[in-house]
């Protein structure tokens, strides 16, 4: 071994990433455990049909979607991989934030399993959806930022452009992130900035980077914007918003990494390095109180806690460095004991830990529906297929499958070819767009829809089966779409239903 692989293993950086490592391990020896969600079987569908944009998001996660297929094939383990390895990159940056701000070894080591063992975290890395990667470029263009404030070199802006850059193809929420952050510079010192090519070259390769989508919706109507107006109205009308300010603290990090966060805003905003990192402090401040006046959902603000932990951390520290007591030894090993079992509490409620049908299980099965909504997806299919193959073959080349949602849809289409079955026409988001069964089916397998539409729009409907899984779960489909019918005789043409078909969700 070299002098220079030597030192890079004893390095800060080395440990960092043999944090992050374990934890991707985590996740993959856990990732399997039960099924897909719905929301990934729609990035699956998606990530089959490529392009510059989607109703629900821009192009970077279905493109990111399609790399993993390739890779690991429809392997759930395989296709959450990029998921864990994001959340795991943030534990780094969180790392390297400390770093930055002052802090040793101990300290880039606490910010790190900090925010690794926020629930917010340790939930995102176990399902493939958007909001992971929105979170590593939103804590990556902060810690773009901590560099720019800390070394005053104007160059940092290309790096800050760039992460803005993703986050905007990533998801639209990262205009929140673009927003703080032009408030920080107009709030602080920063605003010297407002002079340099380099601010403004940022600019331009973050605008850039988002113009391929800009464009994509200019041609489609600015779909995505009706799409965000439609799920917003959602959310506030069936209060997924509320408890935003108690989630910042139960869920966006814990009751026991809490303190760091509190400490951590001290640091950016009245303490000695104040002046410094303003720009931070403003940047955090402002994205908060926009998503909060917003209504937002709680985990939107998810990618300012990183650098807030970090900076506590770094406040932590140095507060252990001037005590020297056996009284503060004491708290750092009973902050580090509560941590540790802190994080192991909430991943098995968060993580797909939880034996199936054990009192684990069934808590956290009362506590969010995220893995009671995995359960069923292969027997619903399955259900599918056999009505579709017990049709008369004549019969069956002119059948088609409707779907109300694209976990249907997704899930049809996942598991379906193997069973010979039509690819499943859905309205809703880029479903839609990619339009109905070409043949224009006479005899319609429709799932998802509630008795009264699939009446409104067919001659002939018939319950032929019900939607339920094998382990008797609640969820969705077993609940609220247990019906599958068999129905004939489209009262309008296709082009027409079609036109009225379309949906979001």
């Amino acid at each position: 071994m070299n002098k220079r692989v030597k030192e890079f293993v004893k390095s800060d950086l080395a440990v960092l990433l043999f944090l992050a490592l374990v934890s991707v391990a985590i996740h993959t020896a856990t990732n399997g455990k039960y099924g897909f969600h719905r929301d990934e079987l729609q990035t699956l569908d998606d990530a089959r049909h490529l392009d510059w944009g989607f109703v629900a998001y821009p192009p970077i996660t279905p493109l990111i979607g399609r790399v993993e297929l390739i890779l690991f094939g429809a392997s759930l383990i395989g296709f959450r991989f990029f998921a864990a390895v994001a959340v795991s990159a943030v534990m780094v940056l969180a790392g390297m934030i400390a770093k930055e701000l002052g802090g040793g070894r101990h300290e880039q080591v606490l910010a790190a399993v900090a925010t690794c063992v926020a629930p917010v975290a340790l939930a995102q890395g176990a399902v493939f959806q958007y909001v992971s990667f929105d979170y590593l470029w939103g804590v990556l263009a902060t810690y773009f930022l901590v560099r720019l404030c800390k070394s005053g070199d104007a160059r940092w802006w290309v790096a800050i452009g760039f992460a803005l850059g993703l986050g905007m193809e990533t998801r639209y929420t990262a205009g929140f992130w673009t927003l703080g952050i032009v408030a920080g510079v107009l709030l602080s010192d920063a605003r010297k900035y407002l002079t340099s090519k380099w601010l403004w070259i940022g600019v331009g390769i973050s605008v850039a980077l988002f113009l391929p989508n800009v464009i994509w919706q200019a041609k489609h109507d600015w779909t995505s914007l009706d799409f965000l107006k439609h799920l917003h109205e959602r959310d506030v009308r069936q209060g997924r918003n509320n408890g935003f300010l108690l989630n910042q603290i139960y869920l966006c990090v814990n009751l026991v990494t809490a303190p760091l966060a509190i400490w951590g805003m001290w640091f950016l905003s009245a303490g000695e390095e104040r002046k410094k990192y303003a720009a931070v402090g403003w940047m955090v401040l402002a994205t908060f109180l926009m998503l909060w006046l917003a209504k937002a959902r709680f985990y939107y603000t998810a990618p300012i806690y990183p650098v807030l932990l970090a900076a506590g951390s770094v406040t932590f520290g140095n507060w252990l460095k001037r005590a020297k007591s056996a009284t503060t030894r004491l708290v750092n090993g009973l902050q580090w004991a509560l941590i540790l079992l802190n994080g192991a509490a909430f991943a098995v409620f968060v993580m797909p830990i939880a034996p199936f049908g054990g009192a684990a299980w069934r808590l956290t099965s009362k506590l969010h529906d995220q893995f009671r909504e995995q359960i069923g997806w292969t027997e619903f299919v399955e259900s599918v297929g056999r009505i579709y193959n017990s049709l008369p073959a004549e019969e069956r080349a002119k059948t088609g499958i409707l779907t109300g949602n694209y976990g249907e849809g997704g899930a049809l289409n996942l598991y379906g070819p193997a069973m010979g079955l039509p690819h499943a026409m859905a309205g809703t988001n880029s479903f839609w767009y990619r339009g109905y069964d070409p043949r224009q089916p006479q005899t319609v397998i429709v799932v998802g829809l509630e008795r009264e539409e699939v009446q409104a729009n067919f001659t002939s409907c018939l319950v032929v089966a019900k939607n339920a899984n094998r382990f008797g779960v609640e969820n969705e489909e077993s609940l609220d779409h247990a019906d599958i019918y068999l129905c004939r005789g489209l009262k309008s043409t296709w082009p027409e239903f079609w036109k009225k078909f379309r949906r979001y969700g």
